[in-house]
This record gives C-alpha cells, sequence and structure tokens, in this order.
C-alpha cells in the first residue's frame, strides 16, 4: 500500500479518476474530500481531465463523472483474461441457483470495488452494490473476504488504517466484530455478516486466491438474512465450489 504524496501530479490525477470510478456524478467538495486534496488543485487537474475527455461536467448539477476517454480504457483492458471474464459463469450459474444477488469484487488499496453484478430471480433484489462501487475493505462479505485472507500483518496494518473511517460511515463495524469475523471466516471457509451493514440484509462471501494464497477476488451473495439462514447448507457448497474452481485456474495459470 503506497502512500498518498501531495506533489505527484500524477498521482493527484489517478486520486481523482478513483473517486470518479462510481456509478454517480460527484460534487466537487465530494472529490476533494474522498482523494484528499484542495479545492484549488481539484479543479485544476478536473479541468485539464476535461479538456483531455477523461471527464466530463453536467452544467445543470454541476457534478463531475467519468468521460468517454476513460470507456475507450476500459473498452481496452477486454479480453486480457480479467477476473471478470473468468468469473461470469459462476456469477450466472450461482444466481440461477439461488435466485439472489451475486457480485464479484476485486482489491484496490484499502478498499473493494464491485466488479460485476447477477441478479436471480427472487423479486426482492439486493442492489444496493452497483458496478464500481467502492467499500472499505471488511464492510460487506465480499470485501470481508479479500482481507479475511491476507496475512496477519497486512490484515492488522489496514484494519488500523480503516478504523477512522468505518467508525464515520460504518459505527456497527468495529475492530472487535471485524478480528472475530476474520476468525469464523478462516476457521469455516466463507464470511458471513448478517444485518450489519444493511439491515435485514446479509452476505456469504468466498475468496479466490492466487498462488501466492492471497485472495485476487470475491465472489458473494446478497440476500434477505432470512433467506441467507435458512438456506446455508445450499449456498455455502456452492460457493466454495465456485471459488475454488477459480483459484485452482490462477494457480495451474501461475505454474505454468
Amino acid at each position: 500500500m503506497h502512500q498518498p504524496s501531495a506533489t505527484n501530479s500524477a498521482q493527484k490525477v489517478c486520486r481523482i479518476l478513483r473517486v470518479l470510478s462510481t456509478p454517480q456524478p460527484l460534487r466537487l467538495a465530494d472529490i476533494c474530500v474522498e482523494s484528499g486534496l484542495n479545492k484549488a488543485s481539484t479543479l485544476r487537474l478536473l479541468e485539464t481531465l476535461i479538456d483531455e475527455g477523461f471527464v466530463q461536467r453536467d452544467a445543470a448539477s454541476k457534478r463531475y463523472a467519468l468521460g468517454a476517454e476513460a470507456l475507450v480504457l476500459g473498452v481496452a483492458m477486454q479480453g486480457r483474461d480479467h477476473i471478470r471474464d473468468r468469473a461470469r459463469p459462476a456469477l450466472v450459474r450461482l444466481a440461477a441457483l439461488s435466485g439472489d444477488t451475486l457480485l464479484l469484487s476485486t482489491r484496490h488499496g484499502l478498499e473493494s470495488v464491485c466488479v460485476d453484478r447477477e441478479f436471480g430471480s427472487f423479486p426482492i433484489r439486493a442492489n444496493y452494490l452497483e458496478l464500481g462501487s467502492r467499500r472499505p475493505l471488511g464492510a460487506g462479505a465480499g470485501s470481508l473476504a479479500l482481507l479475511a485472507w491476507l496475512p496477519d500483518d497486512e490484515v492488522d496494518t489496514v484494519l488500523n488504517l480503516l478504523a477512522p473511517v468505518f467508525r464515520k460511515r460504518y459505527p456497527r463495524i468495529g475492530r472487535e466484530l471485524l478480528d472475530t469475523e476474520i476468525a469464523l471466516a478462516r476457521q469455516r471457509g466463507y464470511t458471513l455478516l448478517l444485518d450489519v451493514v444493511v439491515d435485514q440484509m446479509g452476505g456469504i462471501g468466498v475468496p479466490i486466491l492466487g498462488g501466492d494464497g492471497k485472495p485476487i477476488g470475491a465472489i458473494s451473495l446478497a440476500a434477505l438474512s432470512q433467506r441467507i439462514s435458512a438456506r446455508l447448507p445450499l449456498l455455502v457448497p456452492a460457493l466454495k465450489k465456485a471459488a475454488a474452481e477459480l483459484s485452482a485456474q490462477y494457480a495451474q495459470r501461475e505454474a505454468a
């Protein structure tokens, strides 16, 4: 985990683009807070990004969003053996089996990012996580799966750095809860959070591991807490099997 620089312009641009990689357009004040940059620097860099086509500003709402050039970069990433392509069939199968919402998340620094989503047939959907949505590591079943299988020293560092974020945005998620859930996740092979992030909703998460044993992604199922509790014997083996198959693919690729 690199430390933010106060002088590196390229890093500042990356921080702004990272903040804007969310589904909703953002106000200037939101971008400043999330990027940690002052208003003058943020405005100057946003103007350049607008000129280059990587950011657009809505004249009516005065909010900022990614522009067409950012879309071109995303298109260029297709077909490069991204985890999203490998995991998509598993998400479709699991959504059909469970009827619930399946999510694929990857780690980006101290955050978990939702990179794919598949809805099942059950009419009450967990739609509070959109593509591109970001959460601190540990805030949600998939996000917790990305954290729980990291080495102990890295887990401790992440939780120390995120403590202020949890106190402000997720008051139900404290260090004691996370330490307990991480230990349980490692014992049983999956994360389980019910009524913690969203009332009456919960999730099960499983890690996709690389050849070094560290998580490179996580599959999670989000649904009504009661639906999850009543069907753990069905859901857990299916999620574990999908994650194990994907982990094996990455282990074989790295060994080749």
